[in-house]
């Protein structure tokens, strides 16, 4: 057929005698002039331009939109594309009824969209590189189009052409969006006045695209690039190349910081508040307030929700119209097609519409629509929730910083509740936030659905939907039951924790002792009760699986079969379909209902609990902190309702932050003119808000620079006193002065240590300038110097809960050195010395207060117990009972209170004989050596970090970079096998089978209906019956199998889930029990507890969901293709390029995802902890004044944190946005494929209800691939700990040949013997060589590090014996089983370990003594009548650790439980390091009276208590140096033992 432009079966068609407007042809070819004009002019411009672009100023300049009316123009753009579309397919159609081609119909259309697709490329490239006179050539576009359409239109009117006609529609629509587009140009020249004008309007990018560290373009982009996320690509392929890290990320755009939505939510809330101020039973709601801050953005992600529900109906309407065509074609073939004349070539909508490939294009055009809008709502909800989270926060955390003291001490707000509403509320309003859209959106879609199924269906169709409507309830008790189970298994959980956690503590003494299985079994019995309440989590969790799968398949079989038995028609696949789609739609949120109804209760508690926070008392208002030297009571009450000076709208907000900090910071201190620093006068009152007065009748001055003291007995307000100086307590009467400009210059140390989570160096120097001088000495003072030394970064190591624990003496040094180390007036100082020593307290009281603080004239006010320093003070102030006793100097307390004087020398007399006493004890040493200890594994750092990294390392060596990437990208299916067998194989198989079995049938349903419905209807009515049984029958067979089917396989895959979680727990508890001690040397505590709570967490609850919905979602896509591919083989083809598309999405997705993941992980814990510290350290905080360096350290926290998630969020969208376009792409060809080859109506409707699902789980698949891909991670890290070596505790003997009272004599032979750690280290023993008398005492002594422990720890084969033997009573114990040797001997450890549980269970945890032994044993330990004295007896209940006891008790404890172990062997590992001189006295006798018919090996810390030992033995490096009595080795002048014992006298 050959060409023409109009056409060459009419010859009228270039005839103009009718005038050239009257010939149609023509006007067509006009309508091609400015199409032309625009490709002509642009084209160079443009590639010159895209030459030209690198010469861009450096800002994110190609996302800067400045140009007025921008959005308008893309929106109105987006619009002619679509028209363009109708009217190039319009076109098409009409050609296809000619008998010749008609160009005239289609080719200007065509022109026409790609002119449009170049204008707004072109206006792009010219707004990011600001040349805006080159619109002009958009504008006369503009005009020239709307111009020749206008002619067009005008003579369609002149024509009569019919406005029903679809041609004069689509012309009348075009000439409106050409004539705005040319108004939103004339708009541009108006605002930029770039033509035209003489003075060209200057405009500046906004703040946040100056600043490079902000990444995060959203706002910034235009429209298709924030439809489709186009500016995360750099992000997600550089994430490719190197990890993702918070540099990369940068920073959050100003309106989406804290600060910002703070301040808007902060203005709602104190509107609420003035509304309600008076009706005082009503309080301010926090609803109305976040209304009115946040509830644009909800309006906006609402629309776009029911913009996209509405859109997503267009998928069952389409399917039913290409089904119905599709029959009536197959059925029309025969009729012959009448051929249109060519001068009415007009179609009317409704044949457009009847036409099957135009229904698949706007099918496919309605799902990219439907989805970019369903993104949008979703990504617009989630950055409200999280500026909503930013702002909350922030409010918390500004309330926190003025609750009053009384209400955290009286237990009106614990710090758990605090620690709640930040971990927990917070996140339950944002989360309802992300979900609120569905409340009012839901709805809507189920009521539009069940009217399209009426329209279809009938009555049939209601019964459907009554199925559905009535088992969503059921839907909602799952939900609830599911969060009890998770409730109660959180509790089992933390049991099972504090259980571990004290097996971890105390493994050494657990093996010596040969106790790992009792302990073990007290885990694994908690284990199994959270097993229990897993399994019913579990168990809900599968039905809650269940029901949104068996719902669908019930609902349809009720509707077809009401249908078959009330209709007389039979079914047609176009309705068949179209409905089964429409349950798909309707399914969704009724399932959802369930869950966004029970986030909505859980949202209303917490704005409860949110509301009473801040409506709680706070502390008295701050104006004297301004200056005013006075605050009286009266002006705290009026002024509660202030809010902080925090905010001043008028400057930038970083300028106020700057100037809000001022006052706080004066570095200069003025010296003093008064001589009274504060004076509280007028008989104070001061009370912890309960309206009693704690403080009565209080007249006190404090003079400056001098120190004053205040004493008095334990409870008698001496704490209370310096509160309520400070203003913390309310003051009932009474003022309290403070001499000019000392306000603002107080330094404070709490009698409870606050370390901040930070290095060491920046507790001590909190937020002043380092000098290095003042540093050294304010470190020297406090001797803090010996501490940081064996600290592993020295200063610069993080302690407080991320990092090192210290001990309370340690914490309290650095509160005091922090304290001493501000430049202030006056200095606070809270019973500084009560966990120190006496050793420290004279240092700290010499060095740091009479020397430091006296020179430089700093008034210091003391309270202290120490009375042996009272003749130091300056000032003091004597208390008892909340009233001051007495006030003056020691002289004038001499002279005036005789008795006092006298009572105070009598308790320093006592004082200083405890200090004889205490000379002995050095604690400090003690608590250096615990911390040595703590940091002696120096090596496990390094261990840690290869820790993960572990298998592949082995595979290969070479670092570079291509096989690091290699390693990101590739799924861990080593680990997930690992895991997957790690339930057993049979479940593993039945698990499997039951998944593809489920979707066979499911498949089958569908099949079945599609052979039903498209079967031919002409047979006679008899045959129809038995048919219509025969169908419905089987039908109804393949649904019920169908639903129990998906029962079986929801209870399948989490009873793996369970069987995995408890043999992984099972075998990583038992493995790390039996492991070597060397083990637990080197590797940290918190990592192996980690593997505990952590992991665990993730594999008991998180895996199990993650697997079910992976393999849903992977079977319904494979079993969607294949049932598309079975229909029409064709689609195959287009498969390919599609899945290579999907697969480089979700290769690039995974490893960006995985990485801010981990971001956002990491990123929340200092927030959270930033927020727990300030609660415990509020007084100090505000004694220093330091609130609003903390303020903005809690925005910067929480604007990182909030970025993380953000891009975590965009990359969900991402993510999805391009797989629904995927989707969209294969509904598309599966759609044309069909039609073009498909074999009947029923098939097409298949094909295309198969392709719909696809797009809904395309995204999952990638989705839960990458959340199984970091869960996998804690699968991994647990198997790292399963390849470890175990003890061997198989000997060469049978427990059974070993005598059972051995070791009866006691006898020691030991015969060369050489030991190590590990093989591969170096000895820490060589060839020693000695033999034990039985009953004999043998002192071991020698320095640190000369291999003293090591013998002891040879003894019960802790360590690697790989040369020589030791032999007891004639028994080689390498022979013996582990577990009858350490049983069979006793030890003393120098660390005194108690357990949780009775005093019983920790003197005998096997329980195989007589109570009469057991307190034989106390009674020897001295320790009966302590016992007695408490309640229970021998059943009263240890705390954790012991922490009840003090440490001198908890070592007799020690020492009665091996007496009760009757052993004829006792080793004591310098049991006495720890304790006074008092109980080691004790401990001496002990040994030499109940334990004289024992051998007993002492391994000495001071030599003078192996004084009295038989035999001395004298370690150095390994060796035995010395070896004899100690009368013989004393009489060597130059021995190494009389040197030891000279330096210890």
């Amino acid at each position: 057929m050959s060409l023409a432009f109009c056409g060459n079966d009419n010859a009228s068609a270039y005839n103009i005698s009718a005038g050239v407007l009257r010939n149609v042809c023509f006007v067509d070819a006009l309508n091609l002039v400015p199409h032309v004009f625009l490709l002509f002019i642009t084209f160079p411009i443009l590639f010159i331009g895209w030459g030209s672009q690198s010469s861009k100023v450096q800002i994110h300049h190609n996302t800067w939109l400045h140009f007025p009316g921008h959005n308008l123009r893309w929106i109105l753009t987006f619009t002619l594309l679509f028209v363009h579309v109708c009217e190039i397919a319009e076109g098409i159609v009409s050609d296809t009824q000619m008998k010749s081609r008609h160009l005239h119909l289609f080719l200007p259309a065509i022109m026409g969209f790609v002119a449009a697709t170049v204008s707004i490329v072109y206006y792009h490239n010219i707004e990011t590189s600001n040349f805006p006179k080159l619109l002009l050539a958009l504008f006369v576009y503009w005009i020239m189009a709307f111009v020749t359409k206008t002619i067009k239109l005008v003579r369609y009117c002149q024509d009569g052409v019919p406005f029903s006609q679809l041609r004069f529609c689509i012309t009348g629509i075009m000439v409106i969006l050409y004539g705005l587009l040319m108004a939103v140009e004339i708009n541009v020249i108006r605002v930029r006045r770039y033509v035209f004008f003489m003075n060209p309007q200057k405009v500046k990018p906004p703040e946040d695209l100056q600043d490079l560290g902000v990444r995060f373009l959203q706002p910034f982009v235009n429209l298709l690039s924030k439809a489709t996320y186009w500016w995360m690509n750099t992000l997600i392929i550089s994430a490719h190349k190197k990890p993702v890290d918070l540099k990369a990320i940068g920073k959050l755009p100003i309106a989406m910081r804290a600060l910002t939505n703070y301040i808007c939510l902060k203005e709602a809330y104190e509107e609420q508040k003035k509304k309600v101020e008076d009706q005082p039973n009503r309080s301010p709601s926090i609803w109305l307030a976040m209304y009115s801050a946040f509830g644009r953005p909800i309006l906006l992600s609402s629309t776009f929700r029911y913009l996209a529900d509405l859109l997503g109906f267009a998928g069952p309407l389409c399917i039913s119209g290409i089904v119905q065509g599709f029959q009536n074609t197959t059925n029309n073939t025969n009729n012959t097609e009448k051929v249109k004349d060519p001068s009415n070539s007009y179609l009317s909508s409704e044949e457009f519409l009847r036409n099957v490939y135009v229904l698949a294009v706007l099918l496919f055009l309605a799902l990219i629509l439907q989805r970019t809008f369903l993104q949008a709502s979703y990504y617009v909800t989630t950055e409200t929730g999280i500026n909503l989270r930013g702002a909350l926060l922030a409010m918390i955390y500004n309330k926190i910083l003025r609750l009053s003291t009384s209400n955290l001490s009286m237990g009106e707000m614990t710090l758990g509740q605090i620690n709640n509403l930040v971990a927990i509320e917070t996140n339950q309003l944002m989360w309802f936030l992300f979900l609120c859209p569905n409340l009012w959106a839901m709805p809507v879609q189920i009521i539009m659905g069940v009217i399209l199924l009426y329209n279809l269906l009938g009555v049939s169709a209601l019964v459907g939907a009554a199925v559905i409507v009535l088992l969503a309830p059921i839907q909602y008790f799952i939900a609830t039951k599911l969060a009890e189970a998770q409730k109660s298994t959180l509790d089992y959980s933390t049991e099972r924790l504090k259980k571990t956690n004290e097996i971890l503590k105390g493994i050494k003494l657990l093996k010596l002792y040969a106790w790992e299985h009792i302990f073990c079994t007290s885990v694994e019995e908690t284990r199994m009760k959270e097993l229990t309440s897993l399994k019913t989590f579990a168990l809900h969790t599968s039905l809650s699986i269940f029901m949104n799968a068996a719902i669908p398949i019930a609902a349809v079989l009720a509707t077809f079969v009401t249908y078959a038995y009330t209709n007389e028609k039979p079914l047609q696949p176009a309705q068949a379909f179209a409905s089964l789609s429409l349950f798909h739609i309707l399914v969704t949120p009724l399932f959802l209902l369930s869950t966004v109804v029970r986030f909505a209760v859980k949202a209303i508690v917490s704005v409860q609990k949110l509301n009473e926070f801040l409506l709680s008392d706070e502390i008295g208002d701050d104006s004297w902190r301004g200056g005013d030297s006075s605050v009286s009571y009266e002006s705290c009450k009026k002024h509660t309702g202030l809010h902080t000076k925090a905010i001043n709208r008028r400057q930038p907000l970083r300028y106020q932050l700057e100037g809000y900090e001022q006052p706080a910071r004066k570095q200069t201190r003025p010296m003093e003119i008064d001589d009274v620093a504060i004076k509280v006068v007028t008989n104070g009152y001061f009370s912890w808000g309960s309206g009693l007065a704690t403080l009565s009748n209080i007249n006190i001055r404090i003079p400056t620079g001098q120190m004053t003291m205040i004493v008095g007995q334990v409870g008698c307000g001496k704490s209370s006193l310096l509160l309520a100086i400070l203003g913390e307590m309310q003051t009932l009467e009474g003022k309290v002065h403070w001499s000019n400009r000392n306000r603002y210059s107080v330094a404070y140390a709490a009698q409870k240590p606050w370390l901040l989570n930070a290095t060491v160096e920046e507790n001590i120097i909190f937020g002043s300038p380092f000098n290095k001088q003042r540093y050294k000495a304010v470190t020297d003072a406090c001797s803090l110097q010996p501490d940081i030394d064996l600290l592993p970064f020295g200063d610069q190591t993080e302690i407080g809960e991320r990092g090192i624990n210290l001990s309370g003496g340690q914490r309290q040094r650095i509160c005091v050195a922090r304290a001493l180390y501000q430049n202030t007036n006056i200095v606070f100082l809270d019973d500084p010395f009560s966990a120190l020593d006496i050793h420290l307290s004279d240092h700290l009281m010499q060095e740091g207060i009479l020397k430091f603080l006296q020179e430089d004239k700093r008034t210091l006010v003391l309270v202290t117990h120490k009375l042996q320093y009272l003749p130091h003070a300056d000032w003091i102030i004597a208390m008892k009972d909340g009233m001051v006793l007495r006030e003056g100097t020691l002289k004038d307390i001499q002279n005036k209170d005789v008795e006092l004087y006298e009572h105070w020398k009598t308790l320093m007399n006592r004082q200083d004989q405890e200090l004889e006493k205490d000379m002995e004890a050095d604690q400090t040493t003690l608590e250096r050596k615990t911390l040595r200890r703590a940091m002696y594994p120096r090596e496990s750092k390094s261990q840690l970090e290869d820790e993960d990294e572990e298998e592949e390392e082995e595979e290969d060596e070479d670092d570079n970079m291509s096989t690091v990437m290699r390693l990101r990208t590739k799924m861990p299916w080593k680990t997930c096998w690992r895991y997957l067998t790690s339930g057993g194989f049979f479940l593993l198989f039945l698990m499997i089978f039951s998944k593809l079995l489920k979707h066979s049938v499911i498949v089958a349903i569908d099949y079945w209906l599609a052979t039903w419905t498209s079967m031919d209807n002409t047979n006679e009515a008899r045959n129809a019956e038995d048919d219509k049984t025969y169908h419905v029958a089987v039908f109804s067979i393949l649904s019920g199998a169908g639903i129990v089917l998906c029962l079986i396989t929801s209870l399948t895959v989490e009873w793996m889930g369970l069987t995995a979680a408890k043999n992984l727990h099972h075998n990583l508890l038992n493995k790390i029990i039996l492991g070597p001690i060397r083990f637990f040397d080197m590797t940290p505590l918190g990592l192996i507890l980690n593997r505990f709570s952590a992991d665990t967490n993730i594999i008991d609850q998180h895996i199990p969901p993650t697997l079910e919905s992976l393999t849903r979602s992977t079977l319904l896509c494979l079993s969607a293709i294949g049932m598309i591919s079975y229909a029409t083989p064709w689609f195959l083809v287009a498969l390919v390029p599609l899945g290579i598309a999907f697969y480089f999405i979700q290769k690039y997705f995974r490893v960006a995802s995985k990485d801010l993941q981990e971001l956002d992980d990491s990123t929340q814990l200092p927030l959270l902890c930033h927020f727990s510290e300030t609660a415990e350290g509020l007084t100090t905080i505000r004694a220093f004044g330091h609130e609003a360096r903390f303020k903005q350290r809690m925005l910067e926290l929480t604007d990182t944190n909030n970025i993380a998630y953000l891009f975590l969020s965009a990359a969900n969208r991402w993510l999805e946005v391009r797989t629904d376009y995927l989707g969209a792409c294969i509904v598309l060809t599966a759609a044309v494929t069909s039609i073009t080859e498909g074999p009947n109506s029923g098939f097409v409707g298949l094909g295309l209800l198969y392709a719909l699902t696809i797009t809904n789980y395309l995204n999952w698949v990638v989705r839960n691939l990458a959340d199984l891909e970091v869960q996998m991670g804690a699968v991994k890290k647990v198997h790292s700990f399963l390849n470890m070596e175990s003890e061997n505790y198989e000997g060469c003997l049978d427990p059974s040949q070993v005598p059972k009272d051995w070791p009866q004599e006691g006898e020691i032979k030991i015969e060369n013997l050489c030991v190590r750690y590990e093989n591969n280290l170096k000895p820490v023993l060589k060839h020693v060589k000695a033999y034990i008398k039985p009953g004999q005492k043998v002192g071991i002594c020698g320095r640190t590090g000369s291999g003293k422990s090591s013998l002891s720890l040879a003894f019960f084969r802790m360590v690697d014996i790989f040369d020589g033997r030791i032999v007891i009573d004639g028994i080689d114990i390498s022979k013996l089983p582990l577990h009858t040797l350490r049983s069979r001997l006793s030890i003393i450890l120098q660390d005194p370990i108690l357990f949780s549980g009775s005093i019983r269970f920790n003197l005998d945890p096997e329980c195989k003594c007589t109570d009469d032994r057991l307190w034989e044993a106390l009674e020897i330990a001295q320790l009966k009548n302590m016992v007695k004295s408490l309640p229970g007896g021998l059943d009263a209940m240890v705390t954790e650790g012991g922490e009840n006891f003090s440490v001198g008790q908890r070592q007799l404890f020690c020492l009665a439980r091996a007496f009760v172990r009757k052993s004829s062997i006792l080793i004591m590992d310098e049991a006495t390091a720890s304790i006074d001189m008092a109980t080691e006295n004790i401990l001496q006798k002990v040994v030499m009276t109940a334990f004289s018919d024992r051998t007993v090996v002492t391994i000495a810390h001071r030599v003078h208590t192996i004084l009295t030992a038989d035999v001395v033995i004298v370690m150095k490096r390994g060796n035995i140096l010395e070896y004899d009595t100690p009368e013989n080795l004393l009489s060597q002048e130059d021995g190494i033992f009389a040197s030891f014992v000279r330096a210890d006298m």
